[in-house]
């Protein structure tokens, strides 16, 4: 199903996938210097998604998309921070995690509704295997190994 898409929409969703997931980091005690490429990383993985399902893509499919650029963003705050990605990653991927579908899935499950149980059960587990897809695929990608002039001690010498 189509979504209208309206530019002041997404700068809402934007600025408040911003606020959800700095509010995550303080729970998570991030260090506050931190929190704001903790949220920049969790809106940019937000937008993709929206923007993706405005696009008419299934919800797995587009949280797939919006794990790639979530975790390429990611990557490269940890590398300006010099920090673990880890804490980037945990913290951005917050709005992309299909808890409302492992919710209803047990809910189904304990209404003994079967069909509803397994449509919902599926479609979650299809959510978070593109959800860590997305991420595996970021993650192995290599990174440019430089070497400046101050890092480079020359070889080895022997006695």
């Amino acid at each position: 199903m189509m979504q209208p898409f309206s530019l002041p929409g997404c700068v809402w969703q934007f600025g408040a996938a911003i606020v959800a997931t700095i509010c995550f980091a303080v729970a998570f005690q991030t260090p506050r210097r931190h929190f704001l490429s903790c949220g920049l990383t969790g809106a940019v993985g937000w937008i993709v998604y929206v923007l993706g399902t405005a696009a008419g893509l299934s919800a797995p499919v587009a949280t797939l998309v919006a794990a790639l650029p979530l975790t390429g963003c990611a990557r490269f705050f940890a590398i300006a921070h010099k920090a673990p990605i880890t804490l980037f990653l945990l913290c951005g991927i917050f709005p992309l995690v299909p808890g409302a579908g492992i919710y209803y899935t047990a809910y189904y499950l304990l209404l003994n509704e079967e069909q509803l149980f397994a449509a919902k059960g599926v479609e979650t587990l299809k959510t978070a295997v593109a959800l860590a897809l997305g991420i595996a695929i970021v993650c192995s990608i290599p990174l440019p190994r430089t070497v400046s002039r101050h890092q480079y001690r020359g070889p080895k010498q022997t006695r």
